[in-house]
């Protein structure tokens, strides 16, 4: 009898492996509870074997469900399956089945494989959980799993993308102290970041600096070092790197040359540009299309862009090598020049040579048609647009609400702002801004306070612009109160108000009644000196404090270097239940 249900066991087994093999898992299904029902034994391999299998083909519901049957049974998945199981519901984001197999996990004793461990570790790192992640780091160091080089790129370029440098900078020393010799992975995810936080010069310093002969860097960590210097106007520093990788052995590629052509063309170093595309070419790197644009590019910023329309149609079309940022940089150049019939006449060319024109092309034209007051061509432009399917992004709508605004038409900007908001572009702080300023310029600043309010709630968190729009707004209008609350908002923050705001709110503060009266009140004795502090706000560059009066100029005014009234605030000295005089 025993003999008989072990044969069934494997009678069982090879069914269902055979329908695994054949991608008929619902059927695997079926043989795996007939066999869990039948009278022969399963054992915990069973459901390990299969499980993976589900999870192998993202049946997640279905696993989760044999987990929960194989608990009673007194059955527990090994680590290896939990370890697939963690993995594979990393990608679909199911973190709460995640938890609790880690609970289990932690219950048995056991720990998931390093790969499965930087799998979930990479996942809650992308999804910006860097707290929580840095939590299940420690906790997994601490029962024993040992991170390895893997472990610490993902979480170098997590902390790097969270703008968290310091910590990134720890973790790498960290990883060197423990004996890991960084691989060019690691090296590459600290250096790109580190970078992008304009950090170059710790990037080149933990990096080529200090590890110089102990890592064989790749050529993006050395592109990438040679666009941060150059960037940062560092080029005797760029030229040293690549002076120094060619003697490594790694010669510059088509994008280190594109990196020092872009240097050389936003700098208007055209002569050297040149050079350097000669140059490119004698060494067999064959310029593409993004070098030729940063020629157009050096050329427009020189104000020559007849010349670079010429360099584009001798040298660039001959090669094929024309695309819609070629077009757009010359369009711009002539905008700018205010040679707008010059700039559509290219606009009509690239739709007869088939290059489509993108958002960015019609936000210059429809911009530059604006400004000079052919609205009539802009509309046209705009219908355009329209019918060739090209979507508005952000620059564009608030390239509209800058100029509808700048023109007086607040309504009209008013309404393409909501349009904006409508086609689900979520405005940022410039485009707030921009529709700020024109409320406040047409004496609508209560609406551009309620603008003020609806941007927080939506996310959009004001800057130094918005602050002085709309205390300048508030001044205008003489609700001076606002000013004054928002002014205290605004330093708050970390923002400071220039000279000339700050003086105009003061000396209109200084007239009003309420100051006449408290200054009288303060020079009669009525209030104490803490008092007048505490009716008083700050200096604004620093702490105020009223100034006391000697007698013989008693019937001066106050001698305060600014001030702002602040409702409410007790100064630090005054306990409650002080009193607010001293007779």
């Amino acid at each position: 009898m025993i003999h008989r249900l072990g044969a069934d066991r494997l009678l069982y087994r090879a069914r269902i492996s055979k329908l695994v093999k054949a991608g008929l898992i619902d059927h695997a299904v079926h043989v795996f509870d007939e066999m869990t029902q039948s009278n022969c034994r399963v054992f915990s391999i069973d459901y390990n074997r299969f499980i993976g299998v589900l999870v192998r083909h993202s049946r997640f519901d279905l696993a989760q469900h044999y987990y929960y049957q194989m608990g009673p049974l007194g059955f527990s998945l090994i680590p290896f399956t939990y370890s697939r199981f963690i993995s594979g519901l990393c990608q679909v984001k199911n973190f709460s089945l995640i938890d609790i197999l880690l609970n289990d996990m932690d219950r048995l004793g056991l720990l998931p494989d390093i790969w499965a461990f930087n799998i979930y570790l990479n996942l809650l790192f992308i999804e910006n959980r860097i707290e929580f992640a840095l939590q299940v780091f420690y906790s997994m160091v601490d029962k024993g799993r040992e991170p390895d080089v893997v472990t610490y790129t993902i979480i170098i370029h997590g902390l790097c993308k969270a703008k968290e440098f310091d910590n990134a900078v720890q973790f790498w020393n960290d990883m060197i102290e423990k004996g890991f010799r960084p691989d060019n992975v690691v090296s590459t995810a600290l250096v790109v970041g580190l970078c992008e936080g304009g950090k170059v010069d710790l990037a080149y310093e933990l990096t080529i600096g200090a590890m110089k002969g102990k890592v064989e860097f790749g050529l993006l960590i050395y592109n990438t070092l040679i666009n941060g210097f150059c960037r940062a106007g560092r080029i005797d520093k760029a030229r040293a790197i690549m002076s120094f990788m060619r003697r490594n052995g790694c010669e510059p590629d088509l994008v280190t040359n594109n990196v020092l052509l872009n240097y050389c063309c936003d700098g208007v170093m055209l002569e050297e540009a040149e050079n350097l595309m000669k140059k490119m070419e004698r060494s067999g790197i064959e310029p593409d299309v993004y070098s030729y644009n940063q020629l157009l590019k050096g050329l427009c910023k020189a104000s020559r862009p007849d010349k670079a329309y010429l360099f584009m149609l001798n040298k660039m079309e001959a090669k094929q090598l024309l695309d819609v940022v070629s077009y757009n940089t010359i369009i711009e150049a002539f905008c700018k020049e205010g040679r707008t019939r010059r700039a559509y006449t290219l606009f009509e060319e690239m739709r007869r040579k088939e290059i489509a024109p993108d958002v960015v092309t019609f936000t210059i034209l429809i911009n530059a048609f604006l400004r000079e007051g052919s609205s009539d061509i802009a509309k046209k432009l705009l219908d355009q647009m329209r019918g060739m399917g090209v979507f508005a992004d952000r620059i564009f709508y608030t390239t509209i609400v800058d100029y509808l605004c700048k023109s007086g038409k607040i309504g009209m900007a008013h309404s393409v702002f909501l349009d904006m908001v409508e086609q689900g572009i979520t405005p940022d702080v410039v485009s707030y801004n921009a529709l700020i300023n024109g409320l406040c310029k047409s004496s609508k600043v209560s609406e551009a306070m309620n603008l003020y309010d609806v941007m927080q709630t939506r996310g959009s968190h004001p800057d130094e612009v918005t602050f002085k729009l709309l205390i300048g707004g508030l001044i205008r209008e003489k609700k001076l109160d606002i000013a004054c609350r928002l002014w205290d908002q605004m330093m708050d923050k970390g923002f400071t108000l220039d000279n000339a705001v700050s003086e105009t709110l003061i000396k209109t503060i200084n007239s009003r009644d309420l100051l006449a009266q408290l200054v009288a009140a303060y020079n009669v004795g009525l209030l104490n000196y803490d008092v007048g502090d505490m009716l008083f706000s700050r200096v604004y560059w620093r702490p105020a404090r009223l100034e006391p009066l000697e007698k013989e100029n008693a019937n001066d005014t106050f001698k305060l270097e600014t001030w702002r009234q602040r409702s409410g605030r007790r100064p630090a000295n005054q306990k409650d239940g002080a009193e607010v005089s001293s007779h």
